[in-house]
């Protein structure tokens, strides 16, 4: 599978915190630390983004939050779970939907070998 620049650059950033800290950690250890790897990488991101709901012209909080989102241009969602499911997908997929961004990789870091635990997701 190809991946743009700045997907292998995250992704290159999620590998690095993981053959540090390795899986089985909390999700916002994930967080706090791949959003150090990626500024000591020079990108810019945004964490625990606030994503209301546009209805009827009203932007309505729903509670929604993007775990980050790199370069106002790729969403990351990441987990520390067992196996990843089907409600993940859905669930940075509405994302996308709803910020009009067209890439996201969803990485669930508690697996033994990242890769397996990396989807990139194109709209």
């Amino acid at each position: 599978m190809e991946f743009d620049d700045l997907s292998r650059k995250v992704i290159g950033c999620a590998i690095e915190v993981h053959k540090i800290l390795g899986a089985g950690l909390l999700e916002s250890i994930y967080e706090k630390c791949l959003g150090h790897e990626l500024h000591l990488a020079g990108l810019s991101y945004s964490v625990q983004e606030l994503l209301p709901v546009n209805y009827k012209g009203i932007a309505l909080e729903c509670g929604y939050r993007l775990d980050l989102v790199v370069e106002n241009k790729l969403i990351v969602e990441l987990k520390s779970v067992e196996k990843l499911q089907k409600i993940h997908e859905a669930q940075i997929l509405t994302y996308m939907k709803l910020t009009g961004l067209n890439v996201g990789l969803l990485i669930n870091f508690n697996e033994t070998l990242l890769k397996n635990g990396i989807k990139r997701f194109v709209l």
